[in-house]
């Protein structure tokens, strides 16, 4: 009998997996009307969806391996993160999805002012770290033509096959949004492998944009990693991303 896994764990999502089968329970329905929706439209390697409830989605495993985990080293081969930038880009040159984004950049902004405050104020981070990084992070801020984008593209999210693309998962969080966005997400505590990404992925790529999501990423993640249970100080994660900065 197949064991009961619990891939990842907190008071909004739970991820199950049974053999080849992946249960998402999400606190929220919205997010998971999204997934569906965004695996029917998005022209890449997607999971099969294997069938849904109310809180619940099913789907099956997708063949192959993550490209990497942060905080560790990817063995994936550079010919597979070209593809993983090539099939990027078939994202964003697709047509939008009917649904805008979450949050407004002015939004975004707010929310930015108020992690950097937590931060400094909880002395988890040192001040001029912060203060640093959201300098930074304000060349995200500039005029973009929205793309569809994935939305949490962690590395964990792209499953390839020796150097080809087999799967692209966990799309609760797809819209329309800034294609520098999916691009700095998915190269995260993994720098050293844009240059691959954009050889696959082509031109039209803001590098500033890049790095300022990398910052700005760090920035508004790290208070909601700590209560929910991670730890963004491991090795290689978003402290580390922070720091390499200074």
């Amino acid at each position: 009998m197949d064991e009961v896994q619990v891939v990842v764990a907190h008071s909004e999502r739970v991820t199950l997996r049974v053999g080849e089968v992946f249960l998402k329970i999400d606190s929220n329905q919205a997010n998971i009307d999204v997934e569906v929706e965004a695996v029917t439209l998005a022209p890449v390697p997607t999971p099969q969806i294997l069938w849904q409830k109310p809180s619940v989605l099913a789907i099956a495993e997708v063949p192959g391996k993550a490209l990497g985990v942060l905080g560790e080293p990817s063995t994936a081969s550079s010919a597979a993160w070209a593809a993983a930038g090539a099939a990027i880009r078939t994202l964003h040159d697709a047509p939008l999805p009917p649904w805008p984004g979450k949050k407004t950049p002015d939004q975004i902004a707010a929310d930015l002012e108020e992690e950097c405050e937590w931060l400094i104020s909880s002395g988890v981070l040192p001040a001029d770290l912060v203060k640093r990084n959201r300098e930074i992070a304000q060349a995200a801020f500039r005029p973009w033509t929205p793309a569809f984008v994935h939305g949490d593209l962690q590395i964990t999210h792209i499953f390839v096959d020796g150097d080809q693309v087999t799967g692209i998962i966990d799309w609760s969080e797809a819209s329309q949004g800034d294609a520098m966005f999916d691009l700095a997400t998915l190269t995260l505590g993994h720098e050293e492998r844009l240059p691959e990404v954009l050889a696959g992925y082509g031109t039209d790529v803001d590098q500033d944009a890049i790095r300022a999501w990398w910052s700005l990423r760090s920035l508004l993640n790290s208070r909601w990693l700590i209560e929910h249970g991670f730890d963004p100080n491991t090795p290689g994660c978003e402290f580390d991303v922070l720091r390499a900065r200074m």
